[in-house]
């Protein structure tokens, strides 16, 4: 999908949301929603603040503790980001997840000369499907180190048959451990929202980017100033989830960080969606499974996706995808070096 469809695609008019989750304080997932579009008169385009500051290692901790509950319970591939679905109708969670990454990889231009970065690659699934589709390079990094080991299992086990030209490590999203101008393309999906330091990450993406390099990424919204106790304890706090931007101060902050804003656009149905279809899932794994722990989880799960879908319809919650390009020109020797 070309950087022109995501401007005009409609989010589907349905009852469902994006992203993967689990419930509140246990379960192990990024919680979304997407924006209401270009900010709302009087709302202000800085990031807005919930209860709480977490740290980078409040992030890094609860997602190290949740990650093998949620490959155990839920997903043993650790697929975790929001879903594009194709109408109303649509009930393919993993389908839909895949769509995200085709589109993504679509507007950001990648192909079998990229070098790509992942920030916040969480189990790598991304960065594989880049490299199995395109033939690009890659570094995936996430500030979990389960979810790194994840990766590196698994990229172990396809050395066996390929070298998928790609690599993973433990690192923050605001000290990239990576020369400036080392990448052609940075992407994330679903993960900067939970970055403390946004204006860094930023910053440091745009420093490992090369001139004319691509940033592309999905990635949960705060619409509203205020929050109430439903989506504090859902949506924020489950995730420690400090503070967000609204779609039009996502699109402030990166201006701000030296980007030129290619695509901006507000999926709010699809994240509702995402939810709708995790909850409905939940409910029935929890029918069926004889494990009284995971029975619990996913119910625990399907209520947590009830009240998501009630913060989204609050303006509570939302999600986004945005592109955007670095200033200047790829040179020859550039083009080159990403061989």
């Amino acid at each position: 999908m070309t950087t022109a469809a995501i401007r005009g695609a409609a989010a589907p008019r349905c009852r469902g949301g994006p992203g993967e989750t689990g419930p509140a304080e246990t379960g192990p997932a990024r919680p979304g929603r997407p924006g209401p579009g270009p900010a709302r008169k009087g709302r202000s385009l800085r990031r807005q603040m919930t209860s709480h500051a977490y740290t980078e290692r409040d992030v890094g901790e609860f997602f190290d503790q949740t990650t093998a509950t949620y490959l155990s319970f839920w997903d043993s591939e650790g697929v975790l980001h929001t879903g594009y679905f194709a109408d109303a109708d649509d009930d393919d969670y993993r389908g839909a997840a895949e769509r995200t990454s085709d589109i993504l990889a679509a507007a950001a231009g990648i192909d079998a000369a990229s070098y790509v970065l992942d920030v916040g690659c969480g189990c790598g699934n991304f960065l594989f499907q880049l490299a199995d589709r395109f033939g690009c390079r890659g570094e995936g990094l996430d500030l979990s180190i389960e979810r790194i080991k994840f990766a590196q299992r698994r990229l172990a086990g396809a050395r066996q048959q390929r070298p998928p030209g790609i690599g993973f490590r433990h690192g923050s999203a605001t000290q990239l451990p990576y020369r400036p101008g080392t990448f052609s393309h940075v992407v994330s999906q679903d993960a900067l929202f939970l970055v403390p330091d946004k204006p860094r990450s930023h910053a440091e993406i745009h420093r490992v980017l090369r001139p004319g390099g691509v940033f592309a990424c999905s990635d949960f919204l705060q619409p509203r100033k205020e929050i109430g106790e439903r989506a504090r304890k859902h949506v924020y706090d489950r995730v420690r989830w400090s503070s967000g931007y609204s779609l039009a101060g996502y699109r402030a902050a990166l201006e701000q960080a030296g980007f030129e804003i290619i695509v901006a656009r507000n999926l709010e149905g699809h994240i509702r969606q995402t939810y709708r279809v995790l909850g409905k899932t939940a409910r029935a794994r929890a029918g069926t499974t004889p494990d009284a722990a995971a029975r619990d989880w996913m119910l625990a799960f399907a209520e947590s996706c009830v009240e998501i879908q009630a913060a989204i319809d609050e303006g509570e919650f939302g999600w986004g995808i945005f592109v955007a390009r670095k200033h200047g020109s790829v040179t020859p020797s550039d083009q080159a070096s990403t061989r």
